[in-house]
């Protein structure tokens, strides 16, 4: 089908494979990989749209196919990880996936990500109105120009980053309620996924952060939502 998008699925184990491809392929054309190798031999072949990665498999592991992906494409990355310890999140993060999902899970939560990760890499990122600069002696956020600094030095954020952060300033010192944060920063799909936010907040606050386990800018509202504290 023309203009039909193509889904990498990357994964040693075959009964997920086969799940995951049957659901797929009613929306999109589906190629498999049985290992971090061979992925890598199908990503530039058929240069897909979006890929979903296993992290852990032989010969090659997840958090090695990201980082190859990432040196050569933007591509948008959906690690699959049976971990749920927050620090092997944050290493994919790190890497340069796009979004993780728990094992085992669900299939409507899996195909609303596709959906979400498509979306998002084909659509123009949003631009905040008006010219905002945040600056102090330890931490500068210039909207406008893209730029994030600790201490005088590049901040390196994602563009998931970027806009997580960008809202929370553009729109202190208000509250942004959970919901709303989620929506607008990754898509209706992701409204009830509070941990999700958590783990980003986590990973956010430990660039630019002084403490990041006792934070100074990202405030969580408990049971409300986050807001961005300007230092005085």
């Amino acid at each position: 089908m023309a203009g039909q998008a193509t889904v990498l699925i990357i994964d040693d184990d075959p009964a997920t494979v086969q799940l995951v491809s049957e659901a797929l392929k009613q929306a999109y054309a589906v190629v498999t990989a049985p290992d971090g190798q061979d992925g890598l031999r199908q990503m530039f072949h058929h240069h897909p749209d979006l890929i979903i990665l296993d992290i852990n498999m032989p010969t090659m592991d997840g958090w090695t196919v990201c980082q190859r992906v990432r040196e050569v494409s933007n591509i948008p990355i959906i690690m699959l990880t049976a971990r749920d310890d927050p620090e092997e999140i944050i290493r994919g993060l790190d890497l340069g996936a796009d979004d993780y999902i728990l094992k085992p899970f669900e299939l409507s939560v899996l195909l609303a990500r596709v959906r979400a990760n498509l979306r998002r890499a084909s659509s123009e990122p949003a631009i905040l109105k008006a010219e905002v600069v945040y600056s102090d002696s330890h931490l500068t956020v210039n909207l406008e120009e893209h730029r994030v600094t600790v201490r005088g030095k590049p901040v390196r954020l994602t563009p998931i980053e970027f806009d997580l952060l960008a809202r929370l300033v553009h729109a202190a010192p208000r509250i942004f309620p959970y919901r709303d944060l989620l929506e607008q920063v990754w898509g209706f799909e992701y409204i009830d996924d509070i941990d999700y936010l958590r783990v980003y907040i986590w990973h956010l606050r430990r660039k630019i952060e002084p403490d990041p386990r006792n934070p100074t800018y990202i405030i969580n509202e408990l049971g409300v939502g986050y807001r961005f504290d300007r230092q005085t």
